[in-house]
């Protein structure tokens, strides 16, 4: 569906600007990073990025128009396939759940008269078996990332009054990534939240909020800005259920991009996936397409314990397939596997996965046959899917869009040596990025990532092909 690319604010006090310029025109193709236009303030001019691949679709307001309010529509952006007559993005809404204040006792325990009927909390455990998780012959419809995590967010406030969502710019402004579009038209500003440039106190307020019975999903900006409210994750929604004996518990969902995005240098581009993952008490997740960000959060509003949901910017824009259901629910703690190989392993997450599927292609033309792993939840690890393909390929590589020390891939290599090590036929190897800050120029950003060429050549190296 069409994206509203609406006036930015550019600075924290910034109500109203002047389009200078626009350096793009209708029909032009543009990908995440590419300089858009120019806006003028009182203070200084700035150039406007895209966040968003697709076709610039209509321009609405034109160039050199003073006044401009921030959150003003100001173009229209169209995703791969589409054109003027696609629909502006928008959840589809049937009635209005009603907000906090208007649940009864009733229907938060899903009995008596007229009751919303509240989604059974989800249990995580990865040795349960994984029922289909698409039923044959269902239908399956394109859409980006981000309004599979919007369709997700809407669905579960619909099916459950006691869900909200809050952060930084996610009603009036509709989410700094748009992943929160149409959601206040739909549920109104006492279940969509916008907060104060305060990520220590939203975070606390919606723990709070969790141990109180609601069921909070807390929008972070970025993850890198998380960390000022890193002890209200860790020390107060990780440790409740083990220091309150099981009594109390804390289903909060804390959301938002980690990782890499594109030129925005070293204090915005880290991956905390590895850091979360070795919390005890705190289930992280981070998705690859649509379907998966959209099954996974679902599961993860659901569940009973706090969330750190990790997805990526670069993919917010991309277009997935996703399977037509009135209630997609994904298992926590279960990995999934993209491709089937015999001859090597490669296990990978989030925008790693992208990578390792184009390396696999890559070397399917040279006779290697990769299996391809998206983990999915890094904690809890599936590391039987991991092991039971090990046996299979006899080697393994591991891909990861982070640094290499303390992280996911080096877990998965200790796995591998203590539960696999009959099965392996060369070192596990790791594809990381390198071990320094990211840089800000882009030959030094691209010579920094991760890439399936590094992919591919760790391939050749574990078959002893280099």
């Amino acid at each position: 569906m069409a994206v509203e690319i609406k006036m930015p604010a550019l600075s924290p006090t910034m109500e109203e600007g002047t389009l200078a310029k626009w350096l793009v025109k209708e029909g032009d193709v543009v990908k995440s990073g590419d300089i858009m236009a120019e806006i003028e303030t009182d203070k200084a001019t700035m150039e406007f990025e895209a966040v968003d691949e697709g076709t610039i679709g209509k321009i609405l307001v034109a160039e050199g128009t003073d006044n401009v309010k921030v959150g003003t529509v100001i173009a229209t952006l169209f995703a791969e396939g589409e054109d003027a007559s696609t629909p502006v993005a928008a959840p589809t809404a049937p009635a209005a759940a009603p907000t906090p204040a208007q649940v009864t006792e009733a229907e938060e325990t899903g009995t008596g008269e007229g009751k919303t009927t509240t989604p059974e909390p989800l249990k995580t455990n990865a040795d349960t078996p994984v029922p289909a998780e698409i039923p044959e012959g269902t239908e399956l419809v394109k859409m980006t990332l981000r309004e599979a995590l919007r369709d997700a967010m809407a669905e579960e406030m619909r099916a459950d009054p006691r869900v909200f969502v809050m952060g930084e710019e996610v009603a009036q402004y509709q989410g700094a990534y748009k992943v929160t579009q149409g959601l206040l038209d739909e549920f109104g500003d006492k279940r969509v939240i916008d907060t104060p440039i305060t990520e220590y106190g939203f975070a606390g307020i919606g723990t709070g909020a969790a141990m109180g019975g609601l069921r909070p999903i807390v929008e972070f900006m970025t993850f890198n800005f998380a960390m000022q409210a890193i002890d209200h994750i860790i020390n107060s929604a990780a440790k409740t259920n083990y220091m309150s004996g099981g009594q109390m518990r804390c289903p909060v969902v804390f959301r938002g991009p980690n990782g890499a995005a594109s030129r925005v240098g070293a204090q915005h581009s880290q991956n905390y996936g590895p850091w979360y993952a070795s919390v005890p008490g705190l289930i992280v997740i981070a998705p690859y397409d649509a379907a998966d960000a959209k099954g996974l959060l679902k599961a993860a509003i659901r569940t009973e314990d706090p969330v750190v949901f990790l997805e990526n910017e670069l993919l917010y824009g991309r277009t997935f397939e996703v399977p037509k259901l009135d209630d997609y629910v994904l298992p926590i703690g279960k990995a999934r596997i993209m491709r089937e190989g015999k001859d090597v392993t490669l296990v990978s997450y989030s925008i790693g996965v992208g990578l390792a599927l184009e390396a696999a292609e890559t070397l399917a033309g040279e006779g290697i046959d990769a299996e391809v792993i998206d983990l999915r939840t890094l904690r809890p690890l599936d590391t039987a899917t991991v092991l039971k393909s090990l046996k299979k390929t006899n080697r393994v590589v591991v891909v990861e869009e982070g640094w290499p020390t303390c992280s996911i891939a080096s877990e998965i290599s200790a796995v591998c040596m203590e539960q696999g090590f009959d099965d392996l036929d060369a070192p596990v190897l790791r594809v990381t990025n390198e071990d320094v800050p990211m840089p800000y120029a882009a030959n030094l950003e691209k010579l920094m990532l991760v890439s399936a060429d590094k992919i591919v050549a760790a391939v050749k190296s574990v078959l002893y092909r280099s």
